[in-house]
């Protein structure tokens, strides 16, 4: 994927507008985690079937390690952006860590946890799309 510039992308004042704002910062997510060599990335666009947020971003890393360092490197390039994050869940264990900036909600498993909770199933409704096409 392309670098992406963040300061280029988001408004002085820090806020977007609504979907568009919301592909963007799963842009800069989806960069943020290949940095970190995240394995099988995966955005399902959820708007149209939740009022939750516009996209899920799934990601997997090989260890507690790698885990946490996608979800610093996740946190540290939205906040450049301007977003804060709402919640952040399950950092410490380090086997699936839930990233809520808003419209954008990020999922960082290990590989065994991915499998068991299956996301990808529970959300088919939605639309799941390749990065690039963000």
């Amino acid at each position: 994927m392309t670098d992406i510039n963040e300061k280029s992308m988001i408004p002085e004042n820090g806020k977007g507008e609504g979907k568009e704002r919301s592909a963007e910062l799963a842009r800069l997510a989806i960069t943020a985690l290949e940095d970190k060599k995240a394995e099988d990335v995966r955005v399902i666009d959820i708007g149209g079937v939740s009022v939750l947020a516009d996209y899920f971003i799934i990601a997997s890393g090989n260890n507690r390690a790698q885990v946490q360092a996608m979800a610093d490197e996740v946190e540290q390039r939205l906040g450049r952006a301007g977003a804060v994050p709402r919640q952040i869940e399950g950092y410490q264990a380090g086997n699936w860590v839930l990233m809520d900036f808003g419209d954008v909600i990020i999922h960082i498993f290990d590989a065994q946890n991915r499998l068991f909770y299956d996301l990808e199933r529970i959300w088919k409704d939605g639309t799941q799309i390749e990065p690039e096409q963000l």
